[in-house]
């Protein structure tokens, strides 16, 4: 992807306005289930949920934005974790909402997550690409980033792009661009389909299950009021090339088909059995292995 500058952008936006929020949990984020499963550590540096046999745990962003560039650093549950689900997303509310999904699906010991992301516009989802990764992602920190503007969504792990979804509202597709999002994460048990369709089930034996998370970095526009799309860098921007109107650059390209090629198990793109009757639109612009 093209670099991001520095310098947090200037931009005038109608109903919104922009931070960069630099990760302290308890000013960024709310627990909001989990009955003291998650946990804010070291000051605010590092955050853990937790499940177990009772119940998972999850949180949520204070703010709601509209359009960013979202990063936030996971380890996931080690060992045998299969059974369990552990979701980033951001999402409005509502029939009609708007989401951006990766979840990560739980493995048996020695065998790899599966990475599952999804896009809803205006309640529509469906749109299932899973890929496995190129490294253990249980051993440490990797970085997952969400880059939302207004032509399109791309889903990146440290730093290379994994995923792309363009905006094909020409094509009578719904994208979101109205509808302000948090940020949502929860680990939870859904052992009757995460790993390998439900047949492998949660070893409560294993429990508790934990992931955390550190890192947290939001460049992005702040919701001040709902329905607000207008989110435009101004002329005294310090950079042309923001994310608002970043694209994937030839090189990013390339790591883009890098990756669906090697690491992509699964896109509804290719699902010629659950679509006999054609392909989603948005296809025809979203393909790029």
């Amino acid at each position: 992807m093209t670099s991001l500058n520095s310098v947090s952008l200037v931009l005038v936006i109608s109903s919104c306005f922009v931070i960069a929020l630099g990760g302290n949990f308890h000013q960024d984020f709310d627990i909001t289930w989990g009955d003291g499963r998650a946990k804010i550590l070291n000051n605010g540096e590092l955050l853990t949920l937790s499940l177990d046999k009772i119940s998972g745990s999850g949180f949520q962003s204070k703010n709601e934005y509209l359009f960013g560039k979202i990063d936030m650093q996971l380890k996931l549950v080690p060992g045998n974790s299969a059974g369990t689900v552990t979701a980033y997303y951001l999402s409005s509310q509502g029939s009609t909402h708007d989401e951006i999904d990766f979840e990560f699906l739980g493995n048996l010991s020695g065998d790899p997550y599966i990475l599952h992301t999804n896009v809803f516009g205006q309640g529509k989802g469906n749109r299932e690409q899973q890929f496995y990764l190129w490294f253990d992602p249980t051993a440490d920190f990797h970085t997952y980033s969400i880059l939302w503007n207004p032509q399109r969504i791309i889903f990146s792990v440290d730093g290379t792009p994994i995923r792309e979804f363009k905006n094909a509202e020409s094509l009578g597709v719904a994208y979101p661009k109205n509808q302000p999002m948090r940020i949502y994460s929860s680990l939870w048990n859904a052992d009757d389909w995460a790993t390998r369709g439900g047949l492998v089930k949660t070893d409560w034996n294993q429990a508790p299950f934990t992931a955390s998370y550190r890192n947290f970095n939001a460049d992005a526009c702040v919701s001040s009021s709902s329905g607000s799309s207008s989110c435009t860098p101004s002329s005294t921007s310090s950079s042309s090339n923001s994310w608002l109107n970043e694209e994937l650059d030839s090189t990013s390209q390339e790591r883009l088909k890098w990756v669906q090629k090697n690491y992509m198990i699964y896109n509804y793109c290719s699902d010629s059995k659950r679509f006999s009757q054609g392909f989603p639109p948005e296809c025809s612009i979203n393909t790029s292995a």
